[in-house]
């Protein structure tokens, strides 16, 4: 059942009624992906936190599937893309048909003109197809032959994409992965989850039985609530701290940007709210950190640890600067 409000798009919720509708999704969504609880939070945190989501894993795990349920929960416009090497950047973001009964060019809207974009296996098209997203991502907005056209709020883009390791596949540029959020991989499912979705799955799929939990007026006040959270001054510097430490460890060729900075205080102030805060703690800080960095920076070739053991994946440095950067004393106002 959509819920609807009568109060102004923009203004904050009750922490009851946020609360109501967080959980609501979050029990629709966890019907569909069986012991994803943590994939499910990391969609709805970027959701609510106004920023985009790359999900990569190998073939089979769900991605599309957490995607559409996350699509499925919002009574939106929804639009999907398949990426393929033959996909234009005209083919997503629209094009000028000339109209010859007018003798005038008419815009045509492509699919990125949605609340909620689901780009599947985006790094199975060409970096030139991909950079059509790059202004959207960040602008919210499309040029289109010297014209701007604005995508409506909300707008969220969610994006699967398989190991570049797999065949007919294209590494997303730097500046691609830097617009995303947050990166998440959903893994297999452990054995009792992977017999409970045979069964439920004999039966048609249940997205089919999710209904929408919140329109559009609905999701902009949940925003509105999330841009509330109170983020204190020693926080902030925390969360820059830890930014700032990956542009200087010598194991990182490329560090997190100031983007990544803002991302991850926006990221955090969702994760406070569904937690049933209206502050941010360096936990919230230390927990979205990985996901929130990770797939924007670049490891040296051979890269090591301080202790001269070596570094397997970005994500080992990220935690190590988590746990070596001080914690400032939690407090919900200085």
């Amino acid at each position: 059942m959509t819920t609807t409000s009568a109060a102004t798009p923009d203004s904050a919720l009750s922490a009851e009624e946020f609360a109501e509708l967080g959980a609501g999704i979050r029990r629709a969504m966890n019907s569909v992906l069986d012991g994803k609880p943590d994939a499910v939070d990391a969609a709805l945190t970027v959701l609510l936190a106004e920023g985009h989501l790359l999900i990569e894993d190998v073939p089979g795990v769900g991605k599309t599937m957490l995607a559409r349920a996350l699509a499925r929960c919002v009574d939106a416009t929804v639009s999907r893309i398949q990426f393929t090497p033959d996909l234009l950047p005209a083919d997503i973001t629209g094009v000028s048909v000339f109209r010859q009964q007018l003798g005038t060019f008419e815009f045509t809207p492509g699919p990125v003109f949605a609340h909620i974009v689901i780009g599947d296996e985006i790094n199975r098209a060409s970096p030139k197809t991909q950079s059509a997203l790059l202004e959207c991502m960040e602008e919210q907005q499309v040029t289109v032959d010297g014209r701007t056209h604005h995508l409506e709020s909300p707008f969220l883009v969610v994006a699967t994409q398989n190991p570049i390791e797999m065949e007919g596949t294209y590494a997303l540029p730097e500046a691609q992965r830097d617009r995303f959020m947050a990166r998440i991989s959903i893994g297999y499912p452990d054995a009792e989850s992977e017999a409970l979705m045979v069964r439920d799955r004999e039966h048609g799929s249940p997205l089919d039985r999710v209904e929408p939990v919140v329109d559009v007026a609905g999701l902009r006040r949940m925003i509105a609530t999330v841009r509330e959270v109170y983020v204190s001054p020693a926080v902030e510097r925390y969360a820059v701290a830890i930014v700032q430490a990956t542009r200087d460890d010598s194991a990182l060729r490329l560090g997190a940007s100031p983007r990544s900075t803002l991302q991850l205080v926006r990221a955090s102030r969702a994760r406070a709210a569904l937690d049933g805060r209206d502050f941010v703690l360096p936990d919230d800080i230390d927990a979205l950190a990985t996901t929130v960095l990770s797939h924007r920076m670049v490891l040296v070739p051979r890269a090591q640890h301080p202790d001269g053991s070596a570094v397997r994946s970005v994500d080992e440095v990220v935690d190590r600067i988590v746990a070596a950067t001080p914690v400032p004393v939690p407090t919900a106002r200085d």
